[in-house]
């Protein structure tokens, strides 16, 4: 084993972070929330109702496009590991992508006096970009954490209130984006030009709060010009020596591809299942909400509980909430949202922990290969959350046209059957079979400290 470059990082495990630190990187987190959230909970309902293109067509696109900007995430990350600038390998990726990351996304909500191919080609060139941009953005921003700190406890915390903000900034876009986009085409008299006033106002503050991540944090560990010459080849090498990564990316599949079929699904649930098109923004705010009291008791619950406990409790959480939205029927709007609730408890608690896993995966990976490669770590992790959430964009285009649904239309019960079964019953089967993913994870907290002993003995 390769022990003579990992002597030469320089490691401060016990630093405390500061708080101001800590709210600084989240607020990278929420800046991606106001730009990225807007794009998964809303642009296929912006595509299929304001832009004018089927859903087929659209679920498609979504497909093509996520899977390749998946593919894309590997190379990305061992681009961002070979980094070497006076601010790090890391944050200057949220400087210089900022601007570019808001113009594309309020390019996204634009829309040309195209022809129906024409507005085909502008969407698949606009959200193509965007996904390049949002990842050159993403999987550095990520793979910060592991160089902020090595601490455990630290990374819990880091990565706790990375998720409060993460999910304040989904409440955010849960409730602001529909009620802006009702006040400014209402002001504007045109639906389209009041969605892209919104994704504007949504551009903007997410840069300014990417440019003040940037500016708030510090990456402390430094790894040698030698150690950083990672190539395309450790994505292999990390999938075959690194077995709880294997499991985390199995995690980032199933989870992130379920939320972004509930996500995407949830708008037509109220609109026509529900019939409450003006409950939308509630809907949103009740699936975010919980995070303001559950993100602060995430390090209390992990120290109580363990990880592996924490997460099947969670999921479980998660399965019953979904399973409670398929039995409730849709005209009992309290028990709606009560199911909604369950639903949301689950989701938040199991999304933030899973983030916290990755850090230590980059632990083991370093402890098995010599190399520190926190980049192709990220990089794997973002190819199957985004290789998820392809299949979650195409998932519910797809169902939709086959259960005869039509933007704007009073729709079948057959088409309301759909949307029901799409945004519960999917996405519950594959919360069970996370659950029974837990078990094959094997980094537990003992094991985790002998790792980081190793490590620290070697250096």
């Amino acid at each position: 084993m390769n022990t003579s470059a990992a002597e030469q990082i320089k490691v401060v495990p016990s630093e405390k972070i500061s708080m101001k630190e800590k709210i600084g990187y989240a607020t990278g987190d929420l800046a991606c929330n106001f730009i990225y959230k807007t794009i998964s909970s809303y642009l296929l309902f912006f595509y299929t109702d304001v832009f004018g293109i089927s859903a087929t067509v659209a679920g498609v696109m979504f497909l093509i496009v996520r899977m390749l900007d998946a593919v894309l995430d590997p190379l990305i990350g061992t681009i961002v590991d070979r980094t070497n600038t006076k601010y790090g390998r890391f944050r200057p990726y949220l400087l210089y992508g900022a601007v570019p990351f808001a113009v594309l996304a309020i390019l996204c909500f634009t829309t040309p006096e195209f022809s129906d191919v024409g507005k085909i080609v502008y969407a698949y060139i606009t959200y193509i970009l965007l996904s390049i941009i949002y990842s050159t953005i993403n999987v550095p921003y990520s793979a910060l954490t592991a160089a902020i700190t090595q601490d455990n406890k630290e990374v819990v915390s880091l990565t706790s209130i990375r998720m409060l903000f993460s999910n304040g900034g989904g409440m955010i876009v849960s409730f602001c984006v529909p009620f802006l986009a009702s006040i400014f085409t209402k002001t504007t008299g045109n639906t389209a030009t009041g969605w892209q006033i919104t994704m504007t106002i949504m551009g903007i503050a997410g840069a300014i709060l990417l440019i003040l991540s940037f500016l708030n944090t510090k990456e402390r560990i430094q790894i040698s010009e030698e150690e950083s010459k990672v190539g395309f080849k450790d994505i292999f090498t990390q999938l075959r020596v690194n077995r709880p990564l294997v499991i985390v990316c199995l995690f980032f599949l199933f989870n992130f591809g379920i939320n972004s079929i509930i996500n995407a699904v949830g708008i037509y649930y109220v609109t026509y299942n529900v019939a409450r098109p003006d409950l939308v923004k509630w809907y949103g705010l009740m699936g975010t909400l919980p995070a303001l009291i559950l993100m602060p008791l995430i390090p209390v619950l992990y120290k109580v509980l363990g990880k592996k406990k924490l997460l099947f409790i969670a999921l479980s959480c998660k399965a019953i909430g979904l399973l409670a939205l398929f039995i409730i029927p849709s005209s009992m709007v309290p028990l709606v949202f009560a199911g909604r609730l369950i639903a949301s408890i689950g989701t938040i608690t199991s999304g933030a922990f899973t983030w916290a896993l990755v850090p230590e995966t980059i632990d083991y990976g370093e402890y098995k290969t010599g190399k520190r490669a926190s980049g192709v770590v990220y990089a794997l992790v973002n190819f199957f959350f985004k290789f998820g959430m392809a299949l979650g964009g195409i998932v519910p285009g797809l169902i939709l046209s086959n259960f005869g649904y039509v933007a704007n239309h009073v729709q079948t019960e057959t088409a309301l059957h759909g949307i029901l079964i799409t945004l519960t019953v999917i996405p519950a089967i594959f919360v069970i079979i996370e659950l029974f993913a837990i078990f094959f994870y094997k980094l537990d907290e003992k094991e985790h400290e002998r790792v980081l002993a190793e490590l620290n003995a070697r250096r």
